[in-house]
């Protein structure tokens, strides 16, 4: 039977925080940017412009299929090959993973503008609010309530998938967790640790998700997934 012992992962409680941070960091960073390139996404997909709207679904379609880690090996390994600059591995995760969650927040976006009523168009037209007026001021103000939960679940799936970014040597937390298990020889009491840490951080964000989710069911607004 194995004995546990978390007295060394204990030891190393500032190597595994620096690990956390650095998730954060990342997370925070892929959200920065992929949340407005997913609404230029957005309006690029709604457009009736033929020349926009099929680079935005293309680029869409492509980071929603592809594995992401295989994104994340191209532009770790193949994009310095093709613009000759080399590329540390926290500018190649934040570029994987901001433009592979505009993909998936383009959609929400989309679904959130087409989920406002027409008669809301009509009456902005009607008061002669040119299209640009009319979505800022009219109908992302409503879209935006909408989409907050399912941007909310979207960023607790980011947060899960910045462990790949351990595999092009990131200092996330599953690669310091990787380090203190075979400084310590205690994988099992290593991991266990590290698990422990993402439940009660998701959980958490989850319990916040559906908390929001309740609050706008009452309100009356509709909740785009």
């Amino acid at each position: 039977m194995h004995a546990w012992d978390f007295s060394s992962v204990w030891a190393s409680t500032d190597f595994l925080l620096l690990g956390l941070l650095n998730t954060l960091r990342l997370t925070g960073s892929a959200l920065l940017f992929g949340v407005p390139i997913g609404l230029g996404l957005a309006l690029m997909r709604l457009s009736p412009r033929t020349w926009l709207r099929l680079p935005a679904y293309t680029v869409i379609e492509v980071f929603r299929i592809t594995p992401p880690l295989i994104q994340l090996f191209w532009f770790f390994f193949a994009l310095p090959i093709l613009i000759q600059v080399e590329m540390t591995p926290y500018v190649a995760a934040t570029l994987t993973f901001s433009i592979q969650s505009a993909a998936f927040f383009a959609e929400v976006f989309r679904a959130g503008i087409v989920s406002v009523e027409k008669g809301q168009w009509e009456a902005g037209r009607a008061l002669g609010m040119s299209p640009q007026q009319l979505m800022r001021r009219v109908v992302l103000p409503q879209a935006v309530k909408r989409m907050v939960p399912a941007f909310l679940e979207r960023s607790i799936e980011l947060m899960k998938t910045t462990t790949l970014a351990a595999t092009v040597s990131y200092m996330d937390l599953l690669f310091q967790t990787n380090e203190v298990a075979q400084k310590t020889f205690r994988p099992l009491e290593a991991f266990t640790a590290t698990a422990l840490v993402y439940f009660v951080v998701i959980f958490g964000a989850s319990v916040l998700v559906r908390s929001l989710e309740r609050r706008l069911a009452v309100s009356g607004e509709g909740v785009v997934h």
